[in-house]
């Protein structure tokens, strides 16, 4: 096959498919129809002659030729996407200006950013947070975290992670929670969201709709954490954004129990065409958090 005749978007999908598993994950990171994504790995399969893939009713599985072309397809990628980056102007430094929950920025994406500096020193990355409302055009931001379920009328959305919430609580309160129920003679933290501790004691087994005990409402998680590490009562807190907290002791989770509604998501207006350096910061952060994943 000559160079000229290489199928990059057909590339870019079948590099997306074999790292989420799924066209439809690649579909949402690329932007595309999972219908599409699906026509360039076959279009891709027919040129190189193999199956890359194979097709499994749960998602999708790399073929020995699939295997052989992934890292060094993934390499190939991210060195193209430095080097056109970096050659747009040799000198220049593009600014990218984002808008982050302060839950994932201040937990999540703060201790990881300084290798994306080092990786991308000409891209500089402007961070200012948000309790989870955000506009992004009147706000002049390129790109936002939030968190939700992904539908943001004419933005395009693209999944990070999952974030279970679960109980948490202090070492000094944890002797007093011997069951699920046991959290109703504390005072609870939650969020905006009315229906969050119906919703867990629901998953707990214990009736959602008994009277609850005294609630405080905080705009972040962050802020309910610190209540928590005060002994001042329990909250559902995102358990990935405080690992930190679960490891050093200053917290503890009390019951397995878990319950998810919503996830974080990387988003950018539909309007607003993607840059070099946002799409160098997307492709950083997808593998960041599959890797964390993967840990």
């Amino acid at each position: 096959m000559h160079r000229h005749q290489l199928p990059l978007n057909a590339l870019r999908a079948f590099e997306a498919s074999a790292r989420h598993g799924s066209f439809t994950a690649a579909a949402n990171e690329l932007c595309v129809s999972q219908a599409a994504v699906s026509h360039q790995v076959r279009q891709l399969e027919a040129q190189l002659g193999v199956a890359l893939f194979r097709r499994l009713p749960r998602g999708l599985s790399l073929s020995g030729e699939g295997e052989r072309l992934f890292p060094v397809l993934t390499e190939a990628l991210d060195r193209l996407s430095q080097s056109l980056a970096s050659l747009a102007d040799g000198a220049r430094r593009e600014i990218l200006r984002l808008g982050v929950v302060g839950t994932f920025a201040a937990c999540w994406l703060l201790p990881r950013l300084a290798g994306f500096h080092r990786r991308f020193p000409f891209i500089e990355v402007r961070v200012t947070t948000h309790n989870n409302r955000v506009e992004l055009a009147a706000e002049g931001y390129d790109m936002a975290i939030r968190y939700g379920g992904g539908a943001w009328h004419g933005e395009s959305a693209v999944h990070l992670m999952e974030t279970p919430l679960s109980v948490l609580c202090s070492p000094r309160v944890a002797p007093e929670l011997h069951r699920p129920a046991d959290v109703l003679t504390q005072t609870l933290f939650r969020s905006f969201r009315s229906d969050e501790w119906q919703t867990w004691l629901a998953a707990a087994g214990v009736d959602p709709y008994r009277r609850l005990p005294e609630s405080v409402t905080l705009d972040s998680s962050l802020a309910m954490m610190e209540a928590v590490v005060q002994g001042s009562g329990v909250a559902l807190v995102p358990i990935p954004m405080f690992e930190r907290h679960l490891a050093s002791g200053a917290a503890v989770k009390p019951f397995d129990i878990q319950v998810t509604l919503g996830s974080y998501w990387l988003t950018r207006l539909q309007s607003h065409p993607e840059s070099p350096g946002m799409a160098l910061f997307r492709r950083w952060l997808l593998e960041e958090t599959h890797a964390a994943d993967r840990h």
